[in-house]
């Protein structure tokens, strides 16, 4: 596990809420000079706590629905589960799949706009390997509601949730803006400049087109990817069902400041909530649940839970 100081820990959730603003600027918010925010931040990447910068894309915005599949498996040696991974990974339909521990054993997220297509594909998938899992959950992704890693930081900061994903009206993006998001989707610190040379088009152009794409909601905004496991914290997803709906609001008021909450997702599926976090442990998240059904007695039906072992593929680039 890698030691930082407080410093670097505001640098990088400064980064986590936006990953595409100069060091200057960043120095100025923290109390450091812009080459001493290039020099933490170079440290911070060699010793792999900053593994990327990128893009968050609104995919319901251009078309997009997803799709998610959890499975618990049965019957399955090594060489099966490999199987069914390299099967997933290899096909066009599955965009993001994740070998996780606890309530289930893989979870593979599919982006679609053909429904007919994908049905051909997903029952093709199951005659292949159905008897191979002893269970399988299924939703449709709604809404993502954004809170922030305020853990990074020692002192107490105001939390307000921030939209990531939602349904609504489409937006039509031309071969500009999808060669656009092609390049900063990757790479969110990558120079106007350099864009507007790969695209032959004028920095002026690149920065409006940009901005518009902000504006319509498909940029949703540019993050830095972490690796939490690093600094000793593990993220943990919490399904959870409840006997009464309409204690949701009142169990968010309740757990939203929570500082190691980072996201709500919503859903149409098979359970009421669910929630993202990162501890350093999995009793700290029995903490909290336990805390949560004593203050919402008979409320909590039961909930499940898992961790990611291994990101297998994140794959949306082929989106654009």
């Amino acid at each position: 596990m890698e030691k930082i100081d407080l410093k670097d820990r505001k640098i990088l959730f400064q980064l986590t809420l936006d990953s595409r603003q100069s060091f200057r600027s960043l120095g100025k918010k923290i109390g450091l000079s812009k080459d001493i925010i290039t020099s933490r931040v170079k440290k911070l990447q060699e010793k792999g706590i900053i593994k990327s910068f990128y893009t968050a894309i609104d995919v319901y915005k251009i078309g997009y629905t997803i799709f998610r599949f959890y499975f618990t498996y049965q019957y399955a040696n090594p060489e099966i589960k490999e199987e069914i991974t390299e099967y997933f990974i290899k096909s066009k339909f599955a965009n993001i799949i994740h070998t996780v521990e606890g309530t289930y054993d893989l979870v593979v997220f599919t982006l679609v706009t053909d429904l007919s297509e994908f049905y051909y594909f997903w029952d093709k998938s199951l005659t292949k390997y159905a008897g191979f899992f002893a269970n399988q959950a299924f939703s449709i992704f709604f809404q993502e509601y954004y809170y922030g890693y305020t853990f990074l930081l020692d002192e107490k900061i105001d939390r307000k949730k921030a939209v990531l994903l939602t349904p609504g009206k489409r937006v039509e993006i031309d071969d500009f803006d999808s060669q656009i998001l092609d390049l900063i989707i990757h790479d969110s610190r990558i120079p106007t400049i350099e864009i507007a040379k790969k695209l032959n088009l004028t920095t002026a152009t690149i920065k409006s087109r940009i901005k518009k794409m902000i504006e319509l909601g498909v940029i949703q905004g540019f993050r830095v990817d972490i690796d939490f496991s690093r600094l000793g914290y593990k993220w943990f997803k919490v399904d959870i069902n409840l006997t009464d709906h309409k204690k949701i609001p009142q169990i968010l008021s309740y757990i939203e400041s929570n500082r190691h909450l980072v996201a709500l997702d919503r859903s149409l599926g098979y359970v009421n909530l669910e929630l993202e976090f990162y501890f350093k442990t999995v009793d700290q998240l029995h903490e909290i649940m336990d805390d949560i059904t004593r203050k919402f007695p008979n409320v909590i039906k039961s909930y499940n839970y898992f961790s990611v072992i291994k990101s297998n593929k994140i794959e949306i680039t082929n989106l654009l």
